[in-house]
């Protein structure tokens, strides 16, 4: 079948999927899309495994402005042949937390030049953009491992100034890779330790609620 097939082939299979009252309890938490059949996940993945992996496909599930296509096309994307300018265009392309969360498990942490473009993401000036770099960040260090003393101090420094920032998503994201960081051993956690023990005392909101996050990691080690 050509793209367009089977663009209207997936289409027709997610509409029978549909699912209103999922679809509208979405929105009412705040998920808005332009289009959302409400398919479930596990429905999503069954869908996905009728398919071979397909770049132009992918590509133009991407570009409806649709959720179910969307989740699809992180699914169905070869690693291969996204590169890089890909993988930016399709970051500023997201708009909520749960395709951010989805395309970070189903692609981005799967993607060899990863770990040097996450920190091109935290570093961006875009919501989601730091969020996308946070959450792979999160997901790589479940995944491979810790990280070296001149990435971790990178790391460290970028992530608290997210959590220090005004937007909930981002302090969500950083917060969840520092706690993925700390877990990886006594001198991850002695380094968070020493960058927010001055924060004890702090009449800051966001730097109390730092603190209290990294002793409450802490106590449960």
């Amino acid at each position: 079948m050509s793209v367009s097939e089977l663009l209207k082939d997936v289409k027709t299979q997610l509409r029978l999927g549909m699912n209103g009252v999922v679809s509208q309890s979405m929105r009412e938490k705040g998920l808005h899309y332009k289009l959302n059949f409400g398919v479930e996940l596990p429905r999503i993945k069954v869908i996905a495994s009728n398919y071979e992996k397909n770049h132009e496909l992918a590509q133009a599930l991407w570009k409806e402005d649709i959720r179910e296509c969307k989740i699809l096309a992180g699914l169905l994307q070869p690693i291969e042949t996204f590169y890089p300018e890909i993988a930016d265009i399709w970051v500023e392309d997201i708009h909520n937390m749960e395709i951010a969360e989805l395309t970070c498990m189903n692609l981005f942490q799967n993607l060899p030049y990863i770990p040097a473009k996450t920190f091109q993401w935290i570093a961006g000036e875009r919501e989601y953009t730091q969020v996308c770099g946070f959450l792979t960040i999160a997901r790589l260090l479940m995944k491979k491992g810790d990280m070296n003393e001149r990435v971790s101090g990178e790391f460290l420094d970028q992530a608290i100034c997210a959590i220090l920032s005004e937007s909930y998503h981002v302090r969500s994201a950083a917060i969840l890779a520092v706690r993925k960081y700390m877990a990886h051993g006594e001198e991850n956690t002695f380094r968070v330790c020493r960058l927010v023990e001055s924060f004890e005392t702090s009449k800051n909101e966001k730097e109390q609620l730092l603190f209290n996050i990294v002793k409450e990691e802490v106590d449960n080690c």
